[in-house]
């Protein structure tokens, strides 16, 4: 009897901190891939806040093999969609949810929901470690400026929690495309490798709330395009930020995962109260990124080849923050816990991935 292939592959032991996070030297690796999928020999991923939220059991699924992305090398493909060992990234379509996902040597994804990176045999315009700081991240963010938020060349642009690796790298393509980017962090630290980004400019968020700090300021003017990542806790304020026949789009929850709060006054189980809280003749929009590869949202349509591009040539500055090894994984999601990531944070799946 043949027998079954094995691969390393990071489990979540059991709901809680850090710690459940545990290395399996011998998991069977992905049944070889049905038409319409294939299989990837992963070569690094990058980390998210939403594998966070699975590993506490905070999330709505999750499987015991985390990680919503990764990169690496087509090992088999029955449809032709890819050829074997052409470079790939692959993102969402389940992947952490509701089938094993990326903290692993390889996994199976839709091919919906994966992208070449580059042609058999072409080279890599980066090595793998940057090249994972980029897929779901710069996706997300391409997808929120420019389908839901309609970003243009000349206006004005409100990045609320542009510290984190999201925000960061919404910054970055914003900038490119010639917005005037006004970015928001609530720490002090973060202040000049933001500016450092090309932004008109950077505050500081406190417990007077934005609109006030504006006031203050003596800024303010409203803005044509709001990017929300803070989320639920501050919307609502955000919405008082934006001009009459501006967008909003709501796509993080760096404030937490609590619902929209109610108006001042009330019950807090009546929550969100749009007759009393929206902003008149501004559009608010939300993203997901867990809706890529699904009919309306093709994942072609980012174009993820030249935003890799652009920033091999220097366009911006996408590397990741911090890089670990495969056997680190508790040690990462400890520094993202705590805030401490800085940016974008990868995880390499052999030493010679760099």
């Amino acid at each position: 009897m043949k027998s079954q292939k094995t691969m390393r592959a990071i489990l979540i032991s059991s709901f809680g901190p850090p710690e459940v996070l545990t290395i399996s030297y011998a998991h069977p690796t992905p049944s070889p891939p049905l038409p319409g999928f294939a299989s990837i020999r992963i070569r690094a991923f990058g980390l998210n806040h939403a594998e966070m939220h699975m590993r506490r059991g905070e999330w709505a699924e999750s499987v015991p093999i985390s990680g919503i992305e990764c990169v690496g090398t087509v090992e088999s493909c029955p449809g032709g969609e890819f050829a074997v060992n052409q470079p790939v990234a692959a993102l969402m379509g389940g992947l952490g949810r509701t089938i094993p996902g990326s903290y692993a040597e390889y996994t199976v994804a839709r091919c919906n929901n994966i992208v070449a990176l580059a042609n058999p045999g072409e080279q890599l315009p980066m090595g793998w470690a940057q090249l994972a700081a980029v897929p779901e991240t710069y996706a997300t963010a391409w997808t929120c400026l420019f389908r839901n938020l309609g970003l243009e060349r000349g206006q004005s642009l409100l990045i609320r929690g542009a510290g984190s690796a999201f925000g960061r790298a919404a910054v970055n393509l914003a900038v490119e495309a010639g917005a005037i980017v006004t970015a928001t962090t609530r720490s002090e630290n973060k202040v000049a490798q933001i500016k450092g980004l090309g932004v008109a400019e950077v505050i500081v968020e406190s417990g007077l709330g934005l609109p006030q700090i504006l006031k203050t300021g003596g800024k303010m003017e409203k803005f044509d395009r709001v990017l929300e990542l803070v989320g639920n806790s501050v919307v609502v304020e955000s919405l008082t930020l934006v001009r009459r026949g501006g967008r909003l789009c709501l796509a993080g929850w760096l404030g937490g995962l609590d619902p929209i709060p109610g108006p001042e006054g009330e019950d807090k189980g009546k929550g969100f109260n749009p007759l009393l809280q929206m902003a008149s003749g501004v559009q608010m929009s939300f993203f997901g990124s867990f809706v890529f590869g699904e009919d309306e949202f093709p994942l072609d349509d980012v174009p993820l080849r030249e935003i890799v591009r652009s920033a091999a040539e220097g366009a911006f500055d996408a590397r990741p923050s911090r890089v670990f090894r495969f056997d680190e994984i508790v040690e990462a999601h400890r520094v993202m816990e705590e805030g401490k990531a800085n940016g974008k944070m990868v995880v390499v799946v052999d030493n010679d991935d760099h």
